[in-house]
């Protein structure tokens, strides 16, 4: 699962992964716990380009090559050979939402880093319009703008059996 905070990598992807029988893993919460620091902790101290390269060694080595379900970062997609790489990983959904939905989801979450400036608003705007020309060539593309959890997992599972049985 790739795309911008708030689009509902995770519980989409807790849920998606439920629903296969698969393992979910969030690459943020896997880089936290082995780098031993919350990610804004890494933001403030060993700077973003630090954050990213555990990203990269994350989808690397991070995880099983098979049976998971994996919520990205949503900057990891954006990197250099990236996009490439999560491909030949796997199958990747993009998930997207509204600007105005992705502004009011991560007003609730404090942990993010790049949104822990005096216009958070306007950082949304700018980062999601550099962003969503990659998330949209990065894999299946799915919305989650006025669905349900429920709504989206179906259409998420029915996309992997589908892109599954071709690959």
């Amino acid at each position: 699962m790739v795309g911008f905070m708030g689009v509902g990598k995770s519980a989409i992807g807790r849920r998606t992964a439920a629903e296969l029988g698969m393992r979910f893993i969030d690459s943020d919460a896997s880089i936290e716990k082995k780098q031993g620091k919350s990610i804004a902790e890494i933001f403030a101290v060993e700077g973003e380009s630090c954050f990213r390269d555990y990203e990269q060694a994350f989808v690397e080595t991070g995880h099983p090559e098979t049976g998971c379900v994996v919520a990205c970062g949503g900057g990891l997609v954006v990197q250099p050979g990236m996009k490439e790489r999560l491909n030949e990983k796997g199958v990747v959904v993009s998930l997207f939402a509204s600007v105005e939905s992705i502004i009011e989801r991560t007003s609730r979450n404090k942990k993010r880093p790049l949104l822990n400036v005096t216009e958070p608003e306007a950082t949304i705007r700018r980062l999601l319009a550099e962003r969503e020309p990659i998330y949209m060539e990065a894999g299946i593309c799915i919305s989650t703008q006025g669905r349900t959890i429920s709504e989206v997992v179906r259409h998420v599972v029915r996309c992997y059996k589908e892109q599954s049985r071709k690959g």
